[in-house]
């Protein structure tokens, strides 16, 4: 093992030790990973739960809340002084007062509540503490822990494997054309690296944009690179026809040097200094989107949560593992945007997510850790009502969709309200995946945030949620008896 490793690992170890011992000891911490692919609400779903705590609302499943045992939650500073923290005072307003939904997460960002509440065990009573941290950050960075593993031979295989798959053909095709004028045997070349790099990154934006964006092909920190842009950390891409070993001077030597740097500059620091240290994991999926998009989509999802599961570091906790090796004992995993359909298909979409994480889970399980699904709206933006479409009544939801949206041959001015049709999912989930719903035969127009007004003593008004309590009860409830 390399001395490097051996140095990450240890220091690791007294960092875990550290925190643990304090857990154990002193101030009882629980540390939640958020996070989720493409634009499945990340953000809005962290600044829902830092309003609902901080609020102390009575949320039915949530049980702290609903037994009145919520005393006070507020944000105080975060432990970790060189992480951005998460702006949620912007966020909210963003929400409440100009009625848009946050703009989305590209970086790692961190809040920390102090949570007061009333024991319920019967063992032990009176006022308790709990630290909640929460990590927010996106999900292509959790999938690029699979690189950690993989050689850089290996991932330009599995890459250029990967456009062989159905409907990628067209939009790796420009990609694929740059990819057959490169020799990786030819002289180290810095101006045809930044080609090769650029002309795949305009590959994988374009995978981002189309209907499979629910699923990445990692490097993630392609795609938002931060202060890293232009790096040569950031500039390497797969190349066709690589034999097992490449001479330190070609092209394929130089790509090679960049993928194990980019590993050991950016993929290993973030899961030492953060993944690693996680207690709990939430992770966000657009299966509506998905679903809308057909089969292969949706094909697309499942293997991706899959990945995402092999990449957490899950299972049950001793008390020596808390101290040295401190693994994530719960994981949830949430389709988000529950209220862009009927509350009678609320269960079929939970029942889909089951269904394309039901094989990861087994293996999840096995290790130990629990594993929950839910269907959410972490902000609901539409109520339930009904249309009549001849002497059918139709099962429909109204809302305000954003500007610019289209449902049919109608165009929405981003003021107007429309009750809308979405249309069912089946009640059998594993018809999704023989092509049960058409490509586009569902409707999900992009609605703005509900209206929501000051009580009357001034305090921020109650956002609306869908099962968002039952993910804060499974997610953190149990440290609050």
């Amino acid at each position: 093992m390399p001395l490097t490793d051996l140095a990450s690992r240890a220091g690791s170890a007294v960092r875990a030790f550290a925190e643990a011992s304090s857990d154990l000891l002193l101030q009882p911490t629980l540390r939640l990973g958020v996070t989720g692919l493409a634009r499945s609400g990340k953000t809005v779903f962290t600044t829902a739960l830092i309003h609902h705590l901080v609020e102390t609302h009575a949320l039915p499943a949530f049980a702290p809340a609903q037994e009145g045992r919520l005393r006070r939650a507020r944000l105080v500073p975060q432990p970790d002084d060189d992480v951005p923290r998460f702006p949620f005072e912007e966020h909210f307003a963003s929400l409440t007062e100009a009625r848009h939904w946050p703009r989305s997460t590209d970086r790692i960002s961190q809040f920390r509540l102090e949570i007061e509440y009333e024991r319920a065990g019967s063992w032990r009573s009176g006022p308790g503490t709990l630290m909640l941290d929460v990590v927010d950050y996106p999900g292509e960075w959790l999938l690029d822990l699979a690189l950690i593993e993989s050689g850089y031979t290996a991932w330009s295989r599995s890459t250029i494997n990967g456009t062989r798959r159905a409907g990628r053909a067209a939009t790796a095709a420009p990609w694929l054309d740059t990819l057959k004028g490169l020799d990786p045997n030819g002289p180290l070349d810095e101006v045809v690296a930044e080609r090769a790099s650029n002309a795949f990154k305009t590959y994988l934006a374009a995978l981002r944009a189309g209907p499979e964006a629910v699923a990445t092909t990692p490097p993630g920190r392609f795609l938002m690179p931060g202060d890293l842009a232009g790096s040569p950390a950031l500039t390497f891409a797969p190349l066709d026809g690589l034999a097992e070993t490449h001479a330190p001077d070609s092209l394929a030597g130089l790509m090679e040097r960049r993928f194990e740097a980019y590993k050991a500059k950016v993929v290993v620091p973030f899961f030492r200094d953060h993944f690693q240290r996680v207690d709990r994991q939430i992770v966000l999926v657009d299966v509506l989107s998905a679903v809308d998009a057909g089969p292969t989509a949706v094909a697309e999802l499942e293997e991706a949560l899959d990945a995402v599961l092999l990449s957490l570091n899950i299972g049950r906790n001793s008390f020596f593992s808390k101290l040295f090796a401190p693994r994530a004992d719960k994981i949830l995993f949430a389709a988000t945007k529950a209220d862009h359909l009927h509350q009678t298909s609320h269960d079929r979409l939970d029942a889909l997510l089951r269904l394309l994480v039901s094989r990861a889970m087994r293996r999840t399980e096995a290790a130990g850790a629990r594993v929950g699904t839910v269907a959410l709206a972490s902000v609901r933006a539409t109520r339930e009502t009904t249309v009549h479409d001849g002497s059918e009544a139709l099962r429909a939801v109204s809302g305000t969709p954003e500007a610019g949206e289209v449902v049919g041959d109608e165009r929405f001015d981003g003021t107007t309200e429309a009750a809308i049709f979405p249309g069912e999912l089946p009640a059998r989930p594993e018809s999704v995946l023989d092509g049960a719903v058409e490509p586009g035969s569902l409707r999900f127009p992009r609605f703005r945030p509900p209206i929501v007004r000051p009580d009357a003593l001034g305090r921020p008004g109650h956002l609306p949620q869908i099962r968002l309590d039952r993910a804060m009860q499974f997610l953190i409830g149990d440290r609050l008896t």
